[in-house]
């Protein structure tokens, strides 16, 4: 774990970058739409998870780190490429977490071209495609000298900041709104769907595992489904990261 100084010096890095956007991009405020995601990808992110958006006729972005395929820890199990497969084989869409899951500001710039590279040739192999993949940030932790390749290499990258993209919003670092325990906590995440529909802007919710017994970053197969069914009765619109881009009609900038 980082110790107390480096997590304070990664908060404050996060919010000069809030600060000095690297590029923007307009999120349209006519429609509300919630995109659904997963981080590292428990095992039970792929039963559960992708089983309960299915449901509702909706598919989620699961961000994968190829160095973390199969690996068991305490109260979750990460799953493997055959998982990556069936993911992408049901609809899902599949992102990149980095290869090994490591705090970017700790991450020489060659070391992170060969890390990225190395994913990418990963998730190929599950999920063929053309076009730029969309990325989250290990440890929601930005920094200020890798954001140009980031941009370089992905679509858009995904943050935390618990916050709505609404207008003027940089891609290579989206606000999202994290979906963890205690179960009340959870189910107080309502509010965020509620401010969506006052006000339509792209709300982007991220998890980890999801069981009757979650980690402290996971949630319950209810409180779930509780907040996918009321964006869906809040008259949202329900769509992975990729396909939301595209809904608002995001034009990727020329490199």
């Amino acid at each position: 774990m980082p110790s107390l100084l480096d997590r304070f010096a990664g908060r404050l890095e996060n919010r000069l970058i809030r600060a000095a956007p690297w590029q923007v991009m307009q999120v349209p405020t006519r429609e509300p739409i919630v995109s659904f995601t997963f981080d590292d990808v428990p095992d039970s992110a792929l039963r559960a998870g992708a089983a309960i958006l299915e449901a509702e006729g909706a598919r989620g972005t699961f961000y994968i780190s190829g160095g973390l395929q199969g690996r068991v820890e305490p109260n979750r199990t990460l799953i493997d490429l055959a998982g990556c497969k069936e993911l992408a084989a049901r609809g899902h869409e599949i992102g990149c977490h980095t290869y090994a899951h490591r705090d970017l500001r700790h991450v020489d710039s060659k070391s992170l071209t060969e890390d990225l590279d190395r994913n990418a040739r990963y998730l190929d192999a599950a999920d063929p495609r053309q076009g730029r993949r969309n990325f989250a940030y290990p440890y929601n932790s930005g920094s200020f000298g890798k954001r140009d390749a980031l941009a370089r290499a992905f679509r858009t990258c995904r943050a935390g900041g618990e916050g709505i993209n609404r207008g003027p919003t940089d891609p290579t670092f989206l606000r999202a709104v994290e979906i963890r325990q205690p179960q009340q906590s959870v189910l107080g995440l309502a509010r965020w769907i509620d401010a969506l529909a006052a006000q339509p802007g792209w709300l982007i919710f991220f998890t980890h595992d999801i069981s009757p017994t979650p980690t402290p970053y996971g949630c319950t197969a209810t409180g779930f489904r509780f907040l996918l069914g009321y964006a869906r009765a809040r008259g949202c619109r329900v769509l992975p990261v990729d396909a939301a881009l595209d809904q608002m009609g995001f034009r990727e900038q020329a490199r």
